[in-house]
């Protein structure tokens, strides 16, 4: 879903964190961090509980001691109060997170289609390594009024899809998951990027199945050709071969003119090549 946004990303995002209520906080998580899949997975679990219950000040209190945290909700940093989406209890009809123990990072997709306020909601934290407290919580959250929003259609299409753990015979490296959410958005501003497609050559936008015609390896579609997409962060999941890169995407929100807007793109990756793209 690539909707329209109420707020610009600002180019220092990761600069200088906001003192929160809830978590540890340093933004401190480069590639040489490390966390257990065992912790993370915890966490992701007590975030969903968390969100379920719209209690925002237990998020993580089961891995976290600490009284700091940055927290941004369409890359604008809030307190954790009643005015946030976390503090809202949340009928989460469907989910699923992805853990990148390298950069103990998580991200956790959600669909609430049958709560009485509908969302879609991609969250990305980040965790000090060697299972440290949290350390940054950002939620691209999307609701009516957005570009395309259907929460309805996104969970028809969405929650069919089985992203099992891949055997680790067949896992592709990190960098082989990277460089293919990488090339996809490299498309968008040079028509000469090779993009490793692989069935079905669709994306999920906004609860529509934004299709292409898939010819041997290449997935033939309407593509813009002078995009640059900046501000990259990665979630890299080898076990389900995936990869989450939050964006900032040029254009969605058209009040906004060019302006890079907060955006979300879960890719699953394999043999090395692009299945669904999940947009949030």
């Amino acid at each position: 879903m690539e909707h329209q946004r109420q707020h610009t990303i600002n180019q220092t995002h990761d600069a200088a964190p906001s003192t929160l209520l809830g978590l540890g906080l340093t933004l401190a998580t480069t590639a040489s961090a490390s966390c257990t899949r065992e912790y993370l997975k915890n966490a992701t679990s007590s975030y969903l509980a968390a969100q379920s219950a719209g209690s925002a000040t237990a998020t993580l209190s089961s891995s976290s001691s600490s009284s700091n945290l940055t927290y941004k909700e369409n890359e604008t940093p809030l307190a954790l109060s009643a005015s946030t989406v976390l503090s809202y209890p949340l009928k989460i009809d469907f989910s699923r997170s992805a853990h990148d123990t390298v950069r103990c990072a998580t991200v956790t997709e959600i669909i609430a289609a049958t709560d009485p306020h509908p969302y879609v909601i991609h969250t990305r934290m980040i965790f000090a390594d060697s299972d440290g407290p949290a350390t940054l919580i950002e939620s691209v959250v999307t609701d009516k009024g957005d570009w395309l929003f259907n929460a309805t259609g996104t969970l028809a299409l969405n929650a069919p899809e089985k992203w099992d753990v891949i055997p680790e015979e067949k896992r592709d490296s990190r960098e082989t998951i990277q460089a293919a959410g990488d090339a996809y958005f490299n498309r968008f501003g040079n028509v000469s990027v090779t993009v490793p497609w692989g069935p079905p050559c669709y994306r999920l936008e906004g609860g529509l199945r934004a299709g292409g015609t898939l010819r041997g390896e290449e997935c033939v579609m309407d593509w813009p050709s002078t995009i640059v997409i900046p501000y990259r962060r990665y979630v890299v999941d080898e076990e389900l071969g995936v990869v989450d890169l939050f964006i900032g995407f040029p254009g969605l929100d058209r009040t906004q003119g060019q302006d890079p807007m907060p955006d979300s793109h879960l890719f699953r990756v394999e043999g090395g090549r692009l299945g669904l793209i999940v947009l949030g």
